[in-house]
């Protein structure tokens, strides 16, 4: 097979998933909320519900769009298209499985296999915070632009925690390439003592900062109790109150597609990424393709079960005041990040010499 081919088949396949998650997350959504509430849910659009966001989507699709005659037309449209972008194209970095062999040529899972890949990641994260920010300022509301000011400010406020978090997985793997990442969890011993085929992940040596790395992961996607951007019962949705149809359409939808691929990104630094217990064996017993096929299949499963837990926490959580977020983000997640930096690198040191 051609590898332009082959990567086009990547990118659309991606798209698809991406978007099939995002659509079926809200309906997901509802589901958990409904048994956590002693309620049923959706149950009307086909069985179990499960044309609602089909119907959701078709209702966003076929809506007015609405532009308020004072705004930025120009930035208006820009802000949710921007925001949409930037969701998709940072799974393009992500390893989504091992390489599948076809017609005797390994093709890798991974649209773009770069060696900065994390550092890819963060600057991405940066950018979509102009997508909310011009959203809020194009709607010329001064509602909408306190909104946008307030979800930009958490949202760089988390980044640093994030980074910093990050830097200590970058300091064990020696390496900003997601792909070494992965692999370093993939063999090895675990804590130097039990081999480890495909279970060597990184959880069990930087805990702390996968918390640090979740909490700040819920305030980057305006999950709950971070959601103060957007709350609905005080700020009438933030910096999208002016927007309707698929303009509101694509910063909600971005938004999904935010927290499956930080669920996927979670997966991949600290759950071994698409490696699984006994990968290895797989391989060599039952075949490369299989073991490729399986290590998609552990990865999205990783990716799904982050993304129950986060709307697990949405109605179990209640939400933080704005002065409590920020105390949070500034003054006790920036110094535990640190702290875990040292830590890192003492012990680094020590096993090296």
């Amino acid at each position: 097979m051609d590898p332009l081919v082959f990567k086009i088949i990547l990118v659309v396949s991606l798209f698809a998933v991406s978007l099939g998650v995002a659509a079926y997350s809200t309906w997901g959504e509802r589901k958990v909320a409904a048994a956590l509430q002693d309620r049923i849910g959706p149950n009307r659009a086909g069985i179990f519900g499960l044309l609602q966001p089909l119907a959701d989507g078709g209702k966003l699709f076929f809506k007015e769009g609405f532009i308020p005659s004072s705004a930025d037309k120009f930035l208006f449209i820009l802000g949710p298209a921007l925001t949409m972008f930037i969701s998709l194209i940072t799974g393009s970095v992500i390893p989504w499985g091992s390489a599948v062999n076809i017609g005797g040529e390994d093709f890798a899972l991974q649209v773009a296999d770069i060696n900065v890949g994390v550092l890819f990641l963060i600057a991405m994260v940066s950018v979509g915070v102009y997508g909310t920010m011009i959203g809020g300022w194009a709607s010329n509301n001064k509602y909408s632009l306190l909104g946008a000011i307030r979800a930009s400010s958490q949202m760089i406020s988390y980044e640093l925690a994030m980074g910093l978090a990050l830097l200590s997985i970058i300091m064990m793997s020696s390496s900003l390439s997601l792909n070494q990442i992965v692999a370093d969890q993939g063999s090895g011993k675990l804590w130097g003592l039990f081999n480890a085929d495909g279970f060597n992940w990184n959880i069990f040596y930087q805990p702390l900062a996968f918390i640090i790395f979740v909490v700040a992961a819920l305030a980057e996607t305006n999950r709950h109790p971070f959601d103060l951007p957007e709350c609905e019962s005080e700020l009438v949705n933030g910096h999208m109150t002016e927007y309707s149809s698929m303009n509101f359409g694509m910063y909600m939808f971005g938004e999904y597609v935010n927290m499956f691929i930080a669920n996927t990104l979670i997966a991949t630094l600290f759950f071994g990424g698409f490696n699984y217990p006994g990968i290895q064996w797989v391989t060599e017993n039952w075949g490369q393709n299989t073991a490729a096929v399986l290590s998609v299949i552990a990865l999205l499963s990783k990716s799904v079960i982050g993304i129950l837990i986060f709307m697990w926490i949405r109605w179990t959580i209640p939400r933080f005041r704005y002065d409590q977020l920020m105390h949070l983000g500034w003054k006790t997640l920036i110094p535990l990040a640190l702290l875990n930096l040292v830590i890192t690198g003492a012990v680094i040191l020590l096993v090296g010499a």
